[in-house]
Parts: structure tokens; C-alpha cells; sequence
């Protein structure tokens, strides 16, 4: 299983984020899901809040990485005007 991680250090406006997802939600082959980080386990929480996508295989991510769409939600997400940092995990 693959797992892409997104953490934004400010939280989104929540409508323009809703306009992101549902791009994101076009991507084929993988299921998204986002929301607000709430807490941590020591002090304040270093994100405000978190995205990820989950895809079945390696394969599935691949293909999905390498279509139109994916690329949009790269700009996309650039255009929204929040830091963010973005990690690609293998889920064994």
C-alpha cells in the first residue's frame, strides 16, 4: 500500500479546501481523506492539518502519479497559499 502524506502548517480555508479535495477526488485509483489535526501527544501540534491518499500498490500510485490530474492537484494545492510538506510512504 502506498500513502502520500500531506501536512499543512496553517489550516485551509475550508471552502477553497473543499474545491481542492474534490480535485483530488478525481485522481484515479486511490482513496482521499483530509481534516483538521486536533492534538499531540506533547504540547501544541506542529501541523494544523493533514491530508493523505491511500493507493492499493505501487502500481496503482504510479499510474495515478503519472496522469494529468495528479499533476493539477500539485498546483492546486501551491495555489492555495498554505505551507505545506508532502511524503510518499510504502505501507507494508
Amino acid at each position: 500500500m502506498v500513502r502520500v502524506v500531506i501536512v499543512y502548517e496553517q489550516e485551509p480555508e475550508a471552502a477553497r479546501y473543499e474545491q481542492h479535495a474534490e480535485l483530488c477526488r478525481r485522481v484515479e485509483g486511490g482513496e482521499f481523506r483530509h481534516g483538521k489535526v486536533f492534538g499531540a501527544p506533547f504540547g501544541e501540534p506542529r501541523y494544523a492539518y493533514v491530508a493523505e491518499w491511500e493507493f492499493p500498490s505501487m502500481d496503482a500510485f504510479k499510474t495515478a502519479a503519472r496522469t494529468p490530474e495528479f499533476a493539477e492537484t500539485g498546483k492546486d494545492a501551491m495555489a492555495l497559499g498554505v505551507p505545506f510538506h508532502v511524503f510518499f510512504t510504502e505501507i507494508g
